[in-house]
C-alpha cells in the first residue's frame, strides 16, 4: 500500500494544526479507501482528532449544504480548532451510544427489518386483513366520518364519507404490551394543599411549571388539602384530557397528573432513566403484561392473520437467526427482491454476531457494544461508496472468537470503496489496518502528539507505549487464592439461562466469560443484591458541561469546607454553581452567543478570564492555592498537594487516591464530564463506587476503553480489592483478565438458546488444560499453550 507522503492529494484526508481538547497542532495525513486504526492510552486524543475533528467537519459541511430554515431544527456545532481540513467525504459515525430512549422502539424496528416484514405479512398472511400499517403496533386503528370535498366537471361539491384506518395496535395498552397501575399515594400526599408541596414527584417543586401550572389552572383550590377536593377538582387534579389555559401571562397546555406523568416519564425505556426518576418509577408504578394482546402489543387482527402458521407476532419473538432459516423457506416469485433483501438484512445480523437477538427486543436495553452492531446493519447493505465510516471501538463486548468476524465486516466495508477509521486497543484489530496512527506519547496535558504513523510490522518495531506493549500477554496465574465462601444461584432461568446452578466463590477474583449473547450478564443480573453488592456497569453517567470528576466523586466537598473554614465565609463561595459564580458568564467560564441558525459560539469570559468564579472568591486561598487552580490540577498533582503540607485535607485524599489507582491521574479536576472517553467514564464510576462500604464488587467489562498498557494496571486495582477482603465478580472477555483469574466461570457454549448453560468451572490453567470451549481454545492461543 503506497504510504501517505507518496499518495496524491486527492486520495488523502489532510488534516493541519488540529487543537481539538488537549490536540497539540496535530497535523496528519490519511490514505482514503484503507483502513485506519488510531491507538494510544485512553485519554492520549484519539476521540478528539477522529470524532471531534474529522467526523465533526463532515457532518458540520454537510448541515451547511441545507436551506438556513432547516439548519434552524438541526444542531448547531462549531467549527473545530483546526487549521485546515482537506479532502473529507460524508462521515458516518457508527459509536457506542446506547439506542432510542422510546419504549417502542425494539431491535426490528431500528433497523427496518419490522418494515420489511410488515409488508411480507400483508401481501403472504391469511386471511389478508390490510396493508402493513394493520401488522404495526404503533399505529392505531382509527374510525370516523369526514367532508370532502369533490370535483365534477368543474362544479365542486362537500360530500360526508366514512373512513376506517386500520392499524395493528392494541387497543388495551395501545401497543406498549404492559399495562400500568399507577399508586396515587406515591404521587401526592392527601393531606397538604399544592402550595404546601403536596406533590412528591422528582422535578415537581413548589416553584417549577410542573406545579404551577396545577396551582394557576384555575380547576381546583391550590391551598386546599388533596383530600378535601370535590369530584370535579379531583377529576379535573387527576385525569382531565389536555387543554389550553393561560398561566399568569403564559399560555400552556393543562392536562391531569396520571395522564402528564404516563406521558412524561413512562414513555421511556426503563433503562435509560436517571437514576432517581427510575427509583420513583419503580416504587410508583406497578407493570404487568396486557391481558388482551399478551405481551405481544398486536391488535387480534394482526395476531390471527398468519404466514405457516405464525404471526407477525410469533417471527418477531424467535431468536433472528431462527427468522433468517424461516424466511429463506418463504418462496414466492412476486416478492423476490423485497424477500431478498429481508433475508440479507437477517443474515447480517447473524454474520456481525447478533443472531442470538429477537426482533422485539426494546432497543434500550442493549449494551453499548450490541447497540454499535446494530447500527452496522443499516450499513452492510449500503450502496454508497467512498464514504468514510468511523468506529468506536468495534471490539467492544465481542468475545475473541466475535472479533474475526468483526474485522471481516470493517474489511468488507474499505472493500468496498470506503475509508474507514477507528479507534481501537485490541491487537487483533490493530492486526488489520492498513494504516495506524499512535497517539500519545501519555494521557491529558501528556499526550495530544502524533507518536506513530505507519504499518503495524512498523508499529511493532516502535519505540512507543503501543509499540512495546502490542505483543504483550499476560501469564497464566498458577496459584490461585482460596476461596472464603460462595455466593449460589440454583435454577436461574433469565432470559436464555437454562435453570441454571452455580456456585461463585468469595474472597477471590471471579471471572464470568463466553461468547456474546451466552448469558453472563443474565447470570450476573439473577445474583442477590444488597447493600454490600456494587454493581459497575457500562450504563451512562448523567452529568452536564458543568460536571466533573470533582462533583461526581463528592471531591470538592471537604475542599469547599476547609477554604471556608480558613477564610470564615460561607461553603457555597467555592462553587461555581452557586454563590461563588462569576456574574457574566453563570460559572461556566465561557459565553455562549446563540447565531441563530449559524453555529453557537464560546469566547471565554472576560470578566473572571475562564476561572468561572468571581474576582471576591479568586481572593481567598487555602495552602496559597484559590480554587480555581485547584479545579485546574491534575489529580496526581491534586494528590500530592492535599496528602502532604499547608495543603492537607485527609478527607479529599482519600477520595484522590482512588481516582489516581483507577488511572485517572493525568485527568484534572474539574475537567467537564462530557469531554471524558467511554473508558475514562466507567473508571470515574469505580472510583467513586469505590468508596461504598460493600463486601463485593460486580463490574462489567471493566477493560472497556483501556489501553494494552493500562490493563495491567486494571489487573493491580482488582487485586488490591481482592487483597482488602473484597469479592470481586468480572464480566470479561480480554484473555489478560482471564488468565489472572482465581476462578472462571465459563458460560456457553453459544449465545441465545445455544446458550444459557454453564460449560466450565475451574482455575485459568484447568480451562486452558481442558481446551473444550471456545474461550479454552483463545485462551490457550493467548498464553502460548
Amino acid at each position: 500500500m503506497p504510504q501517505p507522503h507518496q499518495a496524491d492529494s486527492h486520495d488523502l484526508i489532510r488534516v493541519i494544526g488540529a487543537r481539538e481538547n488537549n490536540l497539540k497542532d496535530v497535523s496528519v495525513e490519511l490514505p482514503k479507501r484503507r483502513l485506519t486504526v488510531f491507538t494510544g492510552v485512553s485519554g492520549s486524543g484519539k476521540s478528539s482528532l477522529v470524532f471531534d475533528t474529522i467526523a465533526a467537519e463532515s457532518q458540520r459541511m454537510i448541515n451547511e449544504t441545507y436551506p438556513a430554515f432547516v439548519q434552524g431544527f438541526m444542531a448547531n456545532n462549531a467549527r473545530p480548532d483546526v487549521d485546515v481540513l482537506e479532502g473529507l467525504t460524508t462521515a458516518i459515525i457508527v459509536d457506542q451510544e446506547r439506542m432510542g430512549a422510546n419504549v417502542r422502539s425494539t431491535v426490528g424496528t431500528a433497523t427496518d427489518v419490522n418494515a420489511m416484514l410488515r409488508i411480507v405479512f400483508s401481501r403472504l398472511a391469511q386471511p389478508q386483513i390490510g396493508g402493513p400499517q394493520a401488522y404495526s403496533f404503533n399505529v392505531a386503528s382509527i374510525s370516523g366520518a369526514g367532508a370532502v370535498t369533490i370535483n365534477k366537471g368543474g362544479q365542486e361539491s362537500k360530500e360526508r364519507r366514512s373512513f376506517n384506518i386500520l392499524g395493528g395496535q392494541c387497543p388495551r395498552c395501545e401497543g406498549m404490551g404492559t399495562i400500568n397501575d399507577i399508586d396515587l399515594s406515591q404521587l401526592f400526599d392527601e393531606n397538604k394543599s399544592l402550595n404546601q408541596g403536596a406533590l412528591t414527584i422528582p422535578g415537581y417543586t413548589p416553584d417549577g411549571w410542573g406545579v404551577k401550572i396545577f396551582t394557576g389552572s384555575g380547576f381546583m383550590d391550590p391551598d386546599k388539602a388533596i383530600k378535601d377536593f370535590t369530584e370535579k377538582e379531583r377529576h379535573a387534579f387527576l385525569y382531565k384530557e389536555p387543554v389550553k389555559v393561560k398561566v399568569g401571562d403564559i399560555n400552556m397546555t393543562y392536562e391531569g397528573l396520571v395522564p402528564r406523568i404516563q406521558k412524561s416519564m413512562l414513555a421511556k425505556d426503563r433503562e435509560s432513566m436517571q437514576p432517581h426518576i427510575r427509583a420513583f418509577v419503580d416504587r410508583a408504578v406497578a407493570f404487568t403484561q396486557c391481558p388482551e394482546c399478551h405481551g405481544t402489543r398486536l391488535a387480534e387482527t394482526a395476531r390471527t392473520s398468519l404466514i405457516k402458521g405464525a404471526s407477525i407476532a410469533d417471527v418477531c419473538s424467535w431468536q433472528i437467526s431462527d427468522v433468517a432459516e424461516w424466511v429463506t423457506d418463504l418462496k414466492e416469485p412476486g416478492m423476490g427482491p423485497l424477500l431478498d433483501a429481508l433475508r440479507d438484512t437477517l443474515s447480517s445480523f447473524v454474520d456481525i454476531g447478533l443472531g442470538y437477538l429477537s426482533l422485539d427486543r426494546p432497543a434500550g436495553t442493549l449494551s453499548g457494544g450490541e447497540a454499535q452492531r446494530t447500527k452496522m446493519i443499516r450499513h452492510l447493505g449500503s450502496a454508497l461508496t467512498d464514504v468514510t465510516y468511523v468506529f468506536d471501538e468495534p471490539t467492544v463486548g465481542l468475545h475473541p472468537h466475535d472479533i474475526q468476524r468483526m474485522n471481516q465486516l470493517l474489511l468488507q466495508l474499505r472493500d468496498k470503496g470506503n475509508t474507514v477509521l477507528v479507534v481501537e486497543h485490541k491487537p487483533e484489530t490493530i492486526a488489520i489496518a492498513d494504516h495506524v496512527v499512535d497517539l500519545g506519547p501519555a494521557a491529558g496535558s501528556g499526550g495530544g502528539q502524533i507518536v506513530f504513523e505507519g504499518t503495524l510490522d512498523q508499529l511493532r518495531k516502535a519505540d512507543t507505549l503501543t509499540g512495546r506493549h502490542l505483543s504483550y500477554r499476560a501469564e497464566l496465574k498458577q496459584s490461585t487464592r482460596e476461596p472464603q465462601g460462595a455466593l449460589s444461584i440454583r435454577g436461574a432461568q433469565r432470559h436464555n439461562l437454562q435453570d441454571v446452578s452455580v456456585d461463585i466463590p468469595l474472597g477471590v477474583l471471579t471471572v464470568l466469560t463466553g461468547v456474546a449473547g451466552s448469558g453472563k450478564s443474565s447470570l450476573l443480573d439473577s445474583l442477590p443484591r444488597d447493600a454490600e453488592v456494587v454493581v459497575v456497569d457500562q450504563s451512562p453517567i448523567k452529568g452536564s458541561r458543568r460536571s466533573n470528576p470533582g462533583t461526581y466523586t463528592g471531591l470538592l466537598e471537604p475542599i469547599r469546607k476547609a477554604f471556608a473554614k480558613a477564610n470564615g465565609v460561607k461553603p457555597a463561595l467555592f462553587s461555581s454553581n452557586s454563590e461563588g459564580a462569576c456574574p457574566h458568564c453563570k460559572g461556566a467560564g465561557v459565553i455562549y452567543t446563540d447565531l441563530g441558525v449559524m453555529a453557537s459560539v464560546s469566547t471565554l469570559c472576560e470578566v473572571c478570564e475562564g476561572k468561572r468564579f468571581s474576582a471576591e472568591v479568586l481572593d481567598y486561598h487555602w495552602g496559597g492555592k484559590d480554587i480555581s487552580q485547584v479545579l485546574q490540577m491534575p489529580i496526581a498533582e491534586a494528590l500530592e498537594f492535599f496528602s502532604a503540607g499547608e495543603g492537607k485535607i485527609p478527607a479529599a485524599a482519600k477520595i484522590l487516591q482512588r481516582l489516581f489507582d483507577v488511572g485517572l491521574g493525568y485527568v484534572s479536576v474539574g475537567q467537564q464530564l462530557t469531554t471524558l472517553s467511554g473508558g475514562e467514564r466507567q473508571r470515574l464510576k469505580l472510583a467513586a463506587q469505590m468508596a461504598e462500604k460493600s463486601e463485593i464488587y460486580l463490574l462489567d467489562e471493566p477493560t472497556t476503553g483501556l489501553h494494552l498498557a493500562d490493563v495491567a494496571a486494571l489487573l493491580g486495582l482488582l487485586d488490591h480489592l481482592v487483597e482488602s477482603g473484597k469479592s470481586v465478580i468480572v464480566v470479561e472477555h480480554h484473555q489478560a483478565v482471564m488468565a489472572h483469574a482465581d476462578w472462571i466461570i465459563d458460560v456457553g457454549p453459544g449465545a441465545g438458546r445455544d446458550g444459557g448453560r454453564v460449560v466450565f468451572e475451574g482455575t485459568p490453567a484447568q480451562l486452558v488444560a481442558a481446551k473444550e470451549t471456545l474461550t479454552a481454545q483463545h485462551l490457550a492461543q493467548y498464553v502460548g499453550a
